[in-house]
């Protein structure tokens, strides 16, 4: 059975990850830490699983090691534009 994956919000992310908000955007940039996801026109969010597996492996983690889950390119967000 399939378990959907929790949307978590900013201030989440800043109390798991230990990071500060510029510091997360400049990592996103960088590809270093998972990208947001659109979750409405105006709110953003992280896959819970996506930042569990940056928690177990920051130095290692890279956006190319993100499986898709079926998501396309275009429902992340870009933070150049932010």
């Amino acid at each position: 059975m399939l378990v959907a994956d929790r949307i978590v919000r900013m201030k989440t992310v800043l109390a798991r990850a230990g990071l500060s908000r510029s510091t997360i955007y400049r990592k996103i940039a960088e590809g270093t830490f998972p990208a947001q996801v659109r979750i409405s026109v105006n709110g953003a969010g992280w896959r819970e699983s996506d930042i569990d597996r940056w928690i177990a492996d920051p130095a290692g983690w890279r956006a190319t090691n993100e499986p898709t889950h079926g998501r396309k390119e275009d429902d992340r967000i870009d933070v150049s534009r932010t």
